[in-house]
């Protein structure tokens, strides 16, 4: 009983000097002489500031089959796909946002008739989300910011992540190595080279 009391003493003793002192802590803040020249502003990448309108754009230009599979969480066919078999350089992207995803040097043929890869480019957040249709346990991956249906990660992987990202083509969009500056992808040339 007596530790409540000490818990309620406390409490209204930090809610007394909040009333007291809470409203002051920035009042002295001025920044009328702050030299903004020291002041360094990142750029957002474009994928990362998508307003409805350049989604809604972004939508319209879809095929049926992409609009069915990003975005109501579809699955192509096996081998009947844009880059199940794509053995280019450069990088996979998604297909509404062009947030980076995957890299080539990452993709490997699992003999499943998908792209597969074994992780996704570093520093990149796919979305893992706990899938149970069809009467089994999966783990769907979707794209961080357009929250595509990009398709399942499994733990079959043969390098030694262990991982295989089975992701559907219809999701992607591949951005080749010799174009990927002019598209606003420089960063991630060194991604696409296994030798870095």
């Amino acid at each position: 009983m007596r530790l409540y009391l000490v818990y309620i003493a406390l409490l209204l003793l930090f809610i007394v000097l909040q009333l007291i002192y809470g409203n002051r802590i920035f009042a002295d803040v001025n920044l009328e002489g702050y030299d903004m020249t020291k002041v360094e502003i990142l750029d957002s990448p474009f994928w990362c500031t998508m307003t409805p309108e350049d989604r809604t754009a972004a939508i319209d230009s879809l095929t049926q089959e992409q609009k069915r599979v990003a975005l109501n969480d579809g699955t192509e066919k096996p081998f009947a796909n844009e880059y199940w078999n794509n053995k280019d350089v450069g990088i996979y992207v998604d297909v509404v946002s062009g947030e980076p995803l995957f890299s080539s040097a990452d993709k490997f043929d699992s003999g499943t008739g998908w792209p597969s890869f074994d992780k996704p480019i570093d520093g990149i957040n796919i979305v893992e989300v706990e899938d149970n249709s069809f009467f089994m346990k999966r783990i769907e991956v979707r794209s961080e910011y357009a929250d595509s249906h990009l398709g399942h990660l499994f733990d079959d992987g043969p390098t030694e992540t262990g991982l295989r990202y089975c992701i559907n083509s219809a999701s992607l969009k591949f951005i080749p190595i010799n174009v990927m500056e002019e598209n606003g992808y420089g960063d991630f040339i060194k991604v696409v080279s296994k030798d870095d």
